[in-house]
């Protein structure tokens, strides 16, 4: 019994010396990081996957991705929007594109198109879940086959084409999983109640498959989750920043190389504009109250409250 005490305070006493200068080491690795730039990855040859790519970032994404030399399989409901990024990709450089019909608000849908993939294509090395909706209704304004349809397309989607093509990933112990999130999966955002959930919920499950994959010891599979703030797509068309200055619309540009950057330096998250990575630490440090108040201050209440949408009319 009296050894068995010592030798559980000794295990506990070389585990903490051990944690102690791993965490010294990678606090030091951290801080000049800051100054030396970091190596990005070839993507050359690599098979990449891109929901939602018929427009927007997708479709800017996969034409920077065409220029690296991977190849392209990209998917959206839109098949005409689809077929156009597919010829702009192949103008850009892109010598394998190929374009599927996908509507991945249906798992179903997912997984057939997802073997179709495996079998024309091969194996999905970096899988990129970009597709996304957005309602811009409040809570109960909402009807629910549009929470439904958001948390099916935001979230859902997401673990389909995960649980579809990771499992290549983890034999080869050699993939990379993004997940377009957003910064309304960080901080809740009047109006955007449907919208939250399903990011909040994209983030805690990328979080948790890194998690996962660290445990199993399956080191060559990376993990990015982008939480950017509103973009310029036309998906938040009419949404207004009470301070542009200090929390600016992203420019559409912009947003997809810093979200390819974050992919090639395996960053674990990319957080845009970088006054966010702030404002999320205030908001796990300071009293609630507290933080309503600066959020108030800054317009998360009415960031919404001149929300048109893509494809509507004031």
């Amino acid at each position: 019994m009296l050894f068995g005490k010592i030798l559980c305070k000794m295990n506990f006493f070389l585990e903490t010396l051990i944690f102690l200068g791993k965490l010294l080491y990678l606090m030091l690795e951290s801080f000049l990081l800051l100054f030396i730039p970091v190596r990005k990855k070839s993507v050359a040859g690599e098979i990449v996957l891109i929901t939602g790519s018929g427009s927007g970032i997708g479709r800017l994404m996969a034409l920077k991705f065409a220029k690296l030399g991977a190849t392209l399989v990209l998917w959206d409901i839109n098949q005409e929007g689809n077929k156009e990024t597919a010829r702009l990709a192949r103008e850009n450089g892109g010598v394998r594109v190929h374009d599927y019909t996908c509507d991945c608000s249906k798992k179903q849908e997912i997984y057939r198109v997802a073997d179709q993939v495996k079998k024309e294509v091969g194996d999905v090395s970096i899988l990129i879940n970009n597709a996304g909706i957005v309602t811009g209704k409040k809570f109960l304004d909402c009807p629910d086959s549009l929470i439904e349809k958001t948390m099916e397309v935001n979230t859902m989607a997401n673990i389909w084409t995960c649980k579809a093509f990771l499992p290549a990933m983890m034999a080869a112990n050699h993939g990379h999983l993004v997940t377009i999130a957003s910064s309304a999966g960080l901080i809740g955002v009047t109006g955007l109640m449907d919208y939250c959930a399903s990011k909040f919920a994209a983030v805690g499950f990328l979080e948790s498959l890194e998690a996962e994959m660290r445990g199993l010891r399956k080191t060559g599979i990376r993990t990015t989750v982008v939480c950017p703030f509103f973009i310029n797509t036309g998906m938040f068309e009419g949404c207004k920043t009470k301070w542009p200055h200090l929390l600016p619309i992203l420019e559409q540009e912009y947003a997809a190389q810093r979200i390819v950057t974050g992919v090639l330096r395996e960053e674990l998250s990319v957080i845009m504009p970088r006054v966010l990575y702030f404002a999320v630490a205030l908001k796990n440090v300071l009293p609630t109250k507290i933080f309503f108040l600066i959020a108030d201050y800054v317009g998360v209440f009415t960031f919404m409250d001149t929300f048109i949408g893509r494809g509507k009319k004031k």
